[in-house]
């Protein structure tokens, strides 16, 4: 019985890590670069939906209705990776050309992460807070096992919207679009896709999938801080490496994976090592299998 609750515990921490995964998937995959600004986006969502959802003394306290919260939090993010796409994409590409693949981009996000980070702790302070549902009891419990309803909304709703974004990236023309450009953005560029208009959609799309992540998250475990971001992309960038680089449904089982594989070791032998297994799991699918379980050869070719 345990075990079976554990497996169930790790499925559903697994379908949060999945959104994360997907999310650095996307831009790795499309742009390839490593988006460190995700886990800031995770982590803004969540703070903001606790901050407008609370009642008190601090800033923006207004005390909306969760599901009010939720979307402004969601929308803020949104807004937010628009603005990073500008400064660590459009900008650093429009002036220096060849010379932003890989380190620039890769830096000017690792400061908006602590640009991010440090305004949301000087808003609120880096103490947790607690973010709960109004209707948080109401988990499923089945056979004396138990499941927490937004845990199994986060898994449900990460499945559909991957199935939805390979749909799209499939057979819509925008997909199309955002295939040639992970194939070769100037090649894209000479067959007339418009690169300045269609690269924001994945910045949209990376930040709807790290706030809903953020928010999710908060919910589920009723605790956010300014640093809940920086331990879950630790756990999402893993699952991204062992599913596949660049391969959204790597993406979901990698997440998946790593969620079962902290579960289990928690309850095994304590939060202290739970970091072991996990990465002692990705050195060794680096040596026996660097691509990732589905994972192609060149990131730029067939991953979606």
């Amino acid at each position: 019985m345990q075990s079976a609750q554990q497996l169930i515990n790790g499925l559903m921490l697994g379908g949060i890590l999945a959104f994360v995964a997907v999310a650095f998937t996307l831009t790795i995959g499309m742009l390839n670069f490593l988006n460190f600004t995700i886990p800031a986006l995770f982590m803004l969502a969540a703070m903001v939906t606790w901050a407008l959802s609370a009642s008190g003394e601090h800033i923006f306290a207004l005390g909306l209705p969760w599901y009010a919260a939720a979307a402004i939090g969601i929308a803020v993010a949104m807004v937010a990776s628009l603005i990073i796409e500008r400064f660590t994409y459009r900008y650093l590409k429009a002036h220096y050309g060849d010379a932003t693949e890989h380190a620039l981009p890769l830096v000017s996000s690792l400061g908006f992460l602590i640009i991010f980070e440090h305004a949301v702790i000087t808003l609120w302070g880096s103490d947790p807070q607690r973010l709960e549902l109004p209707f948080r009891d109401m988990d499923l419990h089945f056979a004396g096992l138990i499941v927490g309803i937004p845990h199994l909304f986060s898994l449900g709703l990460a499945i559909t919207l991957v199935w939805v974004l390979s749909w799209l990236l499939k057979r819509s023309s925008i997909g199309r679009a955002l295939r040639a450009i992970a194939e070769n953005p100037d090649a894209a560029t000479l067959m007339g896709v418009e690169v300045a208009r269609i690269v924001p959609v994945v910045f949209l799309v990376t930040g709807m999938l790290s706030a809903l992540a953020g928010i999710l998250y908060g919910f589920s475990y009723s605790t956010v801080t300014p640093y809940i971001g920086d331990a879950v992309a630790t756990d999402a960038i893993t699952g991204m490496v062992l599913g596949g680089l660049g391969n959204v449904w790597g993406a979901i089982v990698g997440g998946l994976l790593v969620g079962l594989i902290k579960v289990f070791a928690i309850s095994q032998f304590g939060a202290e090592i739970e970091k072991i297994p996990v990465w002692g799991l990705l050195l060794l699918i680096l040596i026996i299998r660097p691509t990732g379980i589905f994972g192609k050869s060149r990131l730029g070719r067939g991953k979606f």
